[in-house]
């Protein structure tokens, strides 16, 4: 199981690096790839190992704690200025990337901790970071000009640089703010299930 969920990690991330150069949507995508669905697969991978940051720095990756160092991330990044400068310059895109999957991992992994105290905190951790997603995404996408003019130029086809920024800011909608909502229902539903057991 741990090692089938690294692999999906690690397939996935690959999937967001290729589409990553394909306008502002192929670099959103990459993003939510990283932080919304990778992330939770590796971080499922190191439960319960040494290497696994939630066991190892118990009292500093906590849920909200790891929320508010995602939400510094993600916003950070979709800065204008660090958004060209990641543009251009293939060694910050990749520190951004891995930036994205750091801050995602260390979430997921403080949510899945074995406590049922840091699983329930994690509930609404989630549930604050879909919403920090959702309202980004709506920001992006609902901008009446260009946001990353440095980004004008790498528009796909057929998409003017706005309507690519307007369907980057759906993506992070649909994909980061649904990922974390949903996995806070299913974080929630586990401790139901487990309450209703005891």
């Amino acid at each position: 199981m741990r090692g089938a969920a690294l692999a999906l990690g690690a397939v996935l991330l690959a999937a967001g690096w290729a589409v990553a150069g394909q306008g502002m949507t192929g670099h959103m995508a990459a993003h939510m790839i990283a932080v919304a669905v990778a992330a939770p697969c590796v971080a499922l991978g190191l439960s319960g190992t040494a290497a696994d940051p939630a066991r190892r720095w118990p009292r500093i990756v906590t849920p909200l704690a790891m929320s508010m160092v995602e939400l510094g991330v993600v916003w950070s990044w979709h800065l204008p200025a660090l958004r060209a400068a990641a543009a251009h310059l293939p060694l910050l895109l990749a520190l951004e990337q891995l930036s994205f999957l750091t801050a995602g991992v260390l979430l997921w992994s403080a949510v899945l901790a074995r406590t049922a105290a840091a699983r329930a905190i994690g509930v609404g951790a989630l549930l604050l970071t879909s919403m920090h997603m959702t309202l980004l995404g709506a920001l992006i996408g609902l901008a009446p000009r260009p946001l990353y003019p440095a980004m004008a130029h790498m528009a796909p086809a057929g998409l003017t640089p706005l309507a690519d920024q307007q369907l980057a800011g759906v993506v992070m909608l649909l994909v980061g703010g649904a990922a974390y909502f949903l996995g806070g229902l299913g974080v929630l539903g586990g401790l139901l299930r487990q309450e209703a057991r005891a």
